[in-house]
């Protein structure tokens, strides 16, 4: 009696409810038991939910282990297409445990025992591997037609402050908003934007609260915070088609491993969701994440003013310090990382000349304090913005348009409630109907809650103006006492990035108040709009 094993797999969790790979197991059984093959307890190897795409599969490898160690003769594989979908991961596979003395039998095909069959057997292979392109394309296409028609059904999941229903009797899947986690979530944006709260400490916050991620585990980390705070579905456009899969690069050389890749922002389809946050909150937590990305000091021992917002203006590559020494002292200046040949293979690409760090930290931090030591400049601009805000009637139309999409969508679902009052329409009608208006309303409160919001966000922009001289006013007298981290934040406040030219420095100013604008930063000094520099 030859000792065999079982192998079975389904990729999908629908065919693992319905219980395909059981009929598959059963199916084997029942055939080593018809021709006395002896299968030992241990040796049934199942890979539920593994595509067929892949050779790495827990149950694939542990038999082809088995195989290795000679304590298999025969492998029963229900078809050839449950081994692999590839057809050339088929041969391999195939020709492995030949090598070990494994004969391989497969219920829905025949024996590979002449050439006929053996070529059989290679174009159900191929056939194989079409069929699963050919599904992947489809299945892909379909997705993306939903998720342009605006349909939450092409996304599936939902994230953590949400809950993912799915489509039935006629309704469309949508999002539901879980206000106990949608608390949450809009106390970690607060936290981040307003408190400047750092991702470690917003983990252990979620950590010690008890709070659990949305997967049920109980500990937060870095990444869970990172992920919740650039989901635009919190603003209300949940995104289809972020990333695409790439095969994995090793020292240029292709791994056979796939892997995620972002996608650009432009080819990114947005699908309206219910808002937890209003845009302004979630475009400010944006630009902190890409100012943690900028002035990141992993790799810095020692901090600097201007640590990350010294460009060059000749190349555009950023400048990093470094230091020689004299006979009597150490100098440090800020190089050009263009002009490192070492970095490039064709050499370097820049011809500007290192500057001076202290000539250079001083000459910007008093450039700043005196730009702040004048409240009625800064005090001009944000009278300004206030102006362009209270005549801009773009946020009273798309009020009055919510207002009355909403007024229109409650008078619908009164009307049909009336129709099933007075028995014009049967109880399986009304049920199919109302989700649909039910989902509209919530999405249009939504979206008229997000404009309130904006417009309350503007109205900050007063207070903000009553304490501003007091504030620069402190920040004058202790301009000079301030240590390296204190004055780090305040040019990264006020200063956008400083760009260094081999006879100039320009600087571009930027503070970010929230507010309607569509870029971070705005004009300090007089002059033209389209040149707000200035230089020496």
């Amino acid at each position: 009696m030859k000792t065999a094993a079982i192998y079975a797999r389904v990729s999908s969790d629908r065919q693992k409810e319905e219980q395909t790979i059981a009929s598959q197991t059963s199916a084997l059984r029942a055939y080593a038991a018809a021709h006395e093959y002896l299968v030992p307890e241990g040796y049934v190897f199942e890979d539920e939910g593994w595509s067929g795409s892949t050779l790495v599969r827990p149950g694939l490898e542990r038999l082809r282990d088995l195989a290795a160690q000679g304590q298999i003769e025969v492998l029963l594989v229900y078809s050839p297409d449950r081994l692999s979908r590839k057809y050339a991961y088929q041969v391999l596979v195939l020709e492995e445990f030949t090598r070990h003395g494994v004969d391989v039998v497969f219920l829905r095909s025949p024996r590979a025992e002449t050439p006929e069959d053996v070529l059989l057997l290679q174009f159900q292979g191929m056939i194989a591997e079409y069929e699963k392109a050919q599904i992947s394309e489809r299945t892909r296409r379909g997705k993306r037609h939903r998720a342009q028609a605006g349909l939450v059904n092409a996304l599936t999941g939902a994230p953590f402050g949400y809950r993912y229903v799915r489509k039935a009797e006629g309704a469309p899947a949508r999002y539901e908003v879980v206000e106990s986690e949608a608390v949450v979530v809009r106390e970690v944006f607060r936290q981040y934007t307003e408190e400047w709260r750092s991702l470690g400490r917003l983990a252990r916050w979620l950590t010690t609260a008890g709070i659990r991620t949305r997967t049920g585990q109980p500990r937060w980390n870095k990444s869970s915070v990172w992920d919740m705070l650039r989901n635009p579905a919190y603003q209300g456009t949940a995104c289809f088609q972020k990333t695409y899969q790439a095969e994995r690069q090793r020292g240029g050389i292709p791994a056979h491993l796939v892997c995620s890749r972002p996608r650009p922002r432009e080819e990114w389809i947005e699908i309206p969701v219910p808002a937890l946050i209003v845009p302004t909150q979630f475009a400010l937590a944006q630009e902190r994440l890409e100012q943690n990305r900028q002035f990141a000091a992993r790799h810095t021992k020692q901090p600097s003013p201007l640590q990350g917002l010294l460009i060059c203006q000749l190349c555009g590559y950023a400048l990093y310090r470094y230091s020689t020494r004299t006979t009597r002292r150490r100098l440090t200046y800020y190089r050009c990382t263009g002009m490192d040949a070492y970095r490039f293979p064709e050499g370097r690409r820049c011809a500007n000349r290192p500057v001076r760090q202290d000539a250079v930290e001083a000459l910007v931090w008093e450039h700043v304090i005196q730009l702040l030591s004048n409240p009625a400049l800064v005090r001009a601009e944000i009278d300004r913005r206030l102006t362009e805000l209270r005549t801009d009637h773009v946020g009273d139309v798309q009020r009055d348009v919510a207002t009355k999409e909403l007024a229109r969508i409650r008078a619908g679902i009164t009307r049909l409630i009336e129709a099933y009052q007075e028995q014009l329409i049967s109880l399986d009608e009304l049920r199919t109907r109302m989700p649909s208006l039910r989902q509209r309303e919530t999405t249009v409160q939504a979206q008229l809650a997000t404009l309130e919001a904006e417009l309350l966000d503007a109205e900050t922009y007063v207070a903000l103006a009553e304490s501003l001289e007091g504030f620069l006013a402190k920040l004058h007298d202790a301009a000079q006492s301030l240590e390296v981290a204190d004055r780090q934040r305040v040019l990264r406040l006020v200063v956008k990035e400083v760009r260094v030219a081999p006879d100039s420095i320009v600087i571009k100013h930027s503070i970010p108040v929230p507010g309607h604008h569509t870029t971070p930063g705005y004009l300090l000094r007089p002059g033209d709009r389209e040149h707000p520099d200035r230089s020496w």
